[in-house]
């Protein structure tokens, strides 16, 4: 992903990021209210989607999904065999 000069990763990448998330939260609120059920119950599931993808965003936008390995440790999945 591309990097901003702040550290974290700019709002396009993130944005790119969140929404497949977010068209399959909102597809279910759009399957839920097609299946006749009480449109209450859609709009009752569509707050903690959009908040839960908001909060996607901003961590992908500072860039505290990015790698947080501190530079004298090793990576997961770094093995040494000495």
């Amino acid at each position: 992903m591309a990097e901003s000069d702040e550290g974290g990763y700019n709002r396009k990448w993130a944005a790119l990021a969140v929404l497949p998330f977010l068209l399959l939260g909102l597809a279910d609120v759009v399957l839920l209210l097609w299946w006749g059920i009480n449109p209450l119950w859609g709009f009752m599931i569509l707050p903690p989607i959009l908040f839960m993808s908001v909060l996607a965003w901003i961590a992908f936008r500072s860039g505290f999904v990015g790698d947080r390995v501190a530079d004298d440790e090793p990576a997961p999945g770094d093995l040494d065999y000495d």
